[in-house]
């Protein structure tokens, strides 16, 4: 008599958390959460979706409402109010259980048929994924900025970002734990990402363009974010005011020693009091004082945002985890 073989366990699916965030989709996101279908359907792989309501102001909770109903892999998170981009993606790290977790936007310019690449890239062993945008020949107002921004951000901040490189990754649970151990109130996961340090990996992408509607990231909220990057990451503009300062006060030395000469050799006759360069090294010595005290006053109102230990972003619906 054959004895049969003992049967190998099976394989356990992967668990993969898909975090979107998204403020006034209406008409966008069923479109958006159809092309997704269309990639993870196929895939060997136990997924979750967490779509994270940003306080929108249309119908946007009742088309996810919708969906949640059509799909039992959907989780909604609504905030009671608006809190931004990088607190929705926040509240979907928070509420993510997943080994694996690809954050992307509603808009569907995050293409999902990078998604498989993300996964397999996942399994043989990196903690990050970053999908990185990869322009075309004509850039928008947007991407020259951006590519400005990255390239300050780079000079003066001791965490290298990459250019290009937007909220479309991938992360491994232990990269996710690390970003929920940083409770600050600022938040520029961009930078944060790179700081965490794990091993990563770039994966080049075409954007796409939006299924429907405008974007929602105007000149004030990129104006914002960049503000949240520079004094989150970097001292310089401390450094920049105080540097300032020093030249300025060397110039005044060198007017007081050159006055001090004249007046020793006896050329008091070169000695020609003017009104006018005092008032202009006076205004010049408190526009740098000013400067100064701006600089100063940014870090403070930021510390004084942290010390109050709020918390990043307020659920309305959803189970609420610690932000």
């Amino acid at each position: 008599m054959v004895k049969s073989r003992p049967m190998s366990p099976r394989k356990p699916k992967v668990k993969i958390d898909i975090v979107i965030p998204v403020y006034n989709e209406e008409g966008v996101i069923e479109q958006t959460h159809a092309n997704l279908r269309e990639v993870i359907d196929s895939l060997p792989c136990d997924f979750t979706i967490y779509y994270v309501d940003d306080g929108s102001t249309d119908a946007t909770a009742d088309s996810l409402d919708a969906l949640a109903g059509s799909d039992k892999r959907i989780v909604v998170l609504e905030f009671s109010t608006n809190f931004g981009h990088q607190a929705a993606l926040t509240a979907g790290l928070d509420a993510s259980r997943g080994e694996f977790v690809i954050s992307m936007d509603a808009d569907g310019q995050h293409p999902p048929q990078m998604i498989p690449e993300m996964i397999h890239l996942f399994e043989q062993g990196y903690d990050i994924v970053q999908a990185q945008r990869i322009d075309d020949q004509s850039r928008s107002f947007k991407q020259a900025t951006s590519a400005t921004f990255y390239k300050l951000i780079n000079q003066i901040s001791g965490t290298q970002m990459i250019p290009g490189a937007a909220d479309f990754r991938g992360l491994s649970r232990q990269a996710v734990d690390a970003l929920k151990a940083m409770p600050e109130y600022h938040r520029f996961l961009r930078g944060m990402v790179s700081w965490i340090g794990y091993k990563s990996i770039i994966l080049p992408y075409h954007e796409t363009k939006r299924v429907a509607g405008r974007t929602k990231y105007n000149l004030g909220k990129m104006v914002r974010l960049a503000m949240d990057a520079i004094f989150s990451f970097s001292l310089v503009p401390l450094y920049l005011g105080l540097s300032a300062g020093v030249f300025f006060m060397i110039l005044a030395a060198v007017q007081i020693l050159s006055v001090v000469y004249l007046w020793a050799t006896h050329q008091n006759e070169l000695i020609i009091p003017g009104w006018t360069s005092v008032l202009t090294l006076m205004l010049i010595g408190n526009g740098i004082i000013m400067i100064l005290l701006g600089f100063i006053g940014v870090y403070v109102g930021y510390v004084f945002q942290e010390v109050k230990r709020r918390p990043v972003y307020l659920l309305k619906k959803g189970k609420h985890e610690s932000g």
